[in-house]
């Protein structure tokens, strides 16, 4: 962790923190928005997408998985396997180069390595996603509740990691940290 987190501080410089945060537009902006319209439309209704539900409810996710048509469903595991492979990384480093900039000369810089965290929990949450997609009409409510631990643990994760952008830009703002060198 230690060495990464030293990877981390050593290429958070304005330029990669402007690469990482226009890779990471295209994505909610255009490619996962685009997805989500095409799974809606495949369906034939407005079902949304799993990944964005919020709060413990197996059943929900089960009835979404049973709302979608077949072929939104083949669609949706194919996002799930491409896009949303892509997408992790870009925002893990996206918010870990903000995080090594707001944080770099602090005690606390190591908090740059938290966005991986959030990244590895997206995964096993795609990974559970598509096993309940592929494995329909069979459904698991074991498996469905796995997943909504591990989608909780992805938002408090994220949640956290934003916590420390907005708490890390007050700080910088106020001049309790010295300005880091970008």
């Amino acid at each position: 962790m230690k060495s990464l987190s030293r990877f981390l501080c050593r290429i958070a410089h304005w330029k990669t923190l402007l690469l990482f945060a226009l890779l990471y537009s295209v994505f909610p902006a255009y490619l996962l928005k685009n997805a989500e319209q095409k799974i809606n439309a495949l369906s034939g209704k407005s079902v949304g997408v799993i990944d964005l539900t919020l709060g413990f409810n197996p059943q929900r996710s089960l009835q979404m998985v049973a709302d979608y048509s077949e072929e939104a469903r083949k669609y949706y595991t194919f996002t799930e396997l491409t896009t949303d492979m892509v997408y992790p990384p870009v925002y893990a480093f996206f918010f870990a180069i903000m995080l090594s900039l707001l944080y770099r000369n602090s005690p606390y810089r190591w908090v740059n390595v938290m966005p991986f965290g959030t990244m590895l929990a997206d995964y096993l949450e795609n990974i559970q996603i598509i096993s309940l997609l592929k494995n329909y009409p069979q459904q698991s409510s074991n498996m469905a509740a796995m997943l909504e631990v591990i989608k909780l643990f992805k938002w408090l994760s994220f949640g956290s990691v934003i916590l420390l952008v907005l708490t890390g830009g007050v700080l910088r703002l106020s001049g309790k940290w010295k300005r880091s060198a970008a």
